[in-house]
């Protein structure tokens, strides 16, 4: 296996060939450190690359493996956002605001070292993971690998844009209402949000909305890392889940959405052909697939915003000098602060019965099919100059779809389907019952079956 096809791999991938010693620990650490070298000037998905620190870590894992101690990522490069701390660097969340290195990792990085993971580097995001851009005052723009001129999205921008140039094979993002699904839509990767507290987040979690989860090549990728990560999962693992067959499902297409923006983006013909050719391929696979729409609450979308904006304005606690953000950044932790705390509770109060009322499609299918991103992303430098709700609203009108899931916290992944007629990658969305990744997982598979998209390659980079 040559080096660029090992370092597109996956981890999955990466991590059998390290087990069964066709090659070492520190020959694909080198190889993915060597590659970021060459491609990352580019696009500028890594914050911080761990290079001697992660070699050292991948010696430790060769001799792991030569005494007998078999873990499940021994070995794998994994890169982490700059939400989650890592002993002895830095947590920027995407600003200038810190200078003070973490004293210990965060459990979900001690949980990825527990099974064997080498930390690469820590991955760029937008200001306090608030934009579905990464573009800041301090790191810089990311680029998109299959189009630099264009955006990875955000705010998990550098997780999607390394894993989608081959930077490694398995990135960990956060998604609040959306920043794993729209890198990942936008890179042609898979993201996988999980449930509400499946996986280890901390006290910046917007109110619920934000949780950790990867951006991988592979659905196999993915399941890898929940088995590691999960703070609980089916007896028999994820990665024993992220396998095609099992009963045949009934499939809702769902083509509204939640939040109607005031500027709404129309759905692009590639982003509506990416869902009908999905649904195509879903009934070729013996699945039922009907068009039901969602039964939205008419608070949800309100609560979603109340619950984000007052997220958003309690975790500037996590920066050190919070007077140092970008205008913009800093007028959305402000909007926050403005919000009555019993409107706040009113919509926390209210989940529950959002939730319900969602869940009641699920009475009646299994998974839920929509649009991912309605367009292209923004081009880099698009929103230069806007102020804080023009941004958002912006930026924000592609992407409608994600939501949903994270007001009542239920799993939903991005699926790559193709191309634009631009050449940017295109997906869809599968969203599904309460703690149930497997039956995402599972679909998603069968998806990758019949259209591998990991091995499509950008030509960028």
């Amino acid at each position: 296996m040559d080096t660029d096809d090992l370092c597109f791999a996956g981890a999955a991938r990466q991590a059998e060939l390290v087990a069964g010693r066709a090659v070492t620990a520190v020959e694909l650490v080198q190889v993915t450190l060597d590659r970021i070298a060459d491609v990352d000037p580019r696009i500028n998905s890594f914050r911080t690359v761990l290079g001697e620190r992660a070699l050292s870590e991948a010696a430790q894992a060769d001799e792991q493996l030569a005494l007998g101690n078999a873990l499940p990522m021994l070995g794998v490069p994994v890169a982490v956002k700059d939400t989650i701390a890592v002993e002895g660097e830095v947590t920027t969340f995407g600003t200038g605001c810190n200078a003070i290195a973490a004293a210990v990792d965060s459990p979900l990085v001690a949980r990825l070292r527990e099974a064997g993971a080498v930390i690469i580097g820590i991955t760029t995001c937008s200001e306090l993971a608030v934009w579905p851009i990464t573009e800041t005052p301090t790191w810089g723009a990311t680029r998109n690998p299959w189009n630099t001129e264009h955006s990875p999205g955000g705010s998990s921008g550098g997780s999607g844009a390394a894993v989608a140039a081959g930077l490694c094979g398995l990135a960990v993002g956060s998604d609040g209402l959306g920043s794993i699904r729209v890198p990942a839509s936008f890179n042609g990767v898979f993201g996988l949000k999980p449930q509400r507290d499946r996986v280890w987040h901390g006290s910046a979690d917007w109110k619920g909305l934000s949780v950790n989860g990867p951006l991988t090549r592979t659905v196999a990728d993915a399941a890898l890392f929940l088995d590691a990560a999960a703070t609980a999962g089916p007896a028999s693992g994820f990665l024993a889940a992220a396998v095609p067959g099992g009963p045949r499902l009934r499939i809702a297409i769902a083509w509204k959405s939640l939040v109607e923006w005031p500027v709404m983006a129309r759905l692009g013909d590639a982003q509506r052909r990416a869902v009908d050719e999905t649904a195509g391929v879903l009934r070729d696979l013996g699945h039922t697939v009907v068009e039901q729409e969602i039964d939205f609450p008419r608070r949800a979308a309100n609560d979603g915003m109340i619950r984000y904006l007052a997220g958003v304005h309690e975790s500037q606690a996590v920066l050190e000098k919070p007077e140092l953000l970008s205008p913009q950044t800093a007028r959305m932790v402000s909007l926050g602060g403005r919000i009555p705390k019993r409107i706040v509770r009113s919509a926390m109060d209210a989940v529950a019965a959002c939730a319900d009322q969602i869940n009641e499609l699920f009475t009646h299918v299994d998974v839920v099919l929509t649009p991912g991103a309605l367009q292209d992303p923004l081009k880099i430098g698009e929103l230069d100059g806007a102020g804080a709700l023009r941004r958002l609203n912006q930026s924000g009108r592609i992407i409608p779809h994600y939501s949903p899931w994270n007001v009542i916290g239920q799993p939903a992944a991005s699926v790559p389907a193709g191309f634009s007629e631009t050449g940017l990658p295109v997906s869809v969305q599968l969203a599904g019952r309460p703690s149930d990744e497997e039956t995402l997982l599972r679909l998603a598979a069968e998806i990758e079956t019949v259209k591998p998209w990991f091995e499509e390659r950008p030509g960028c980079v």
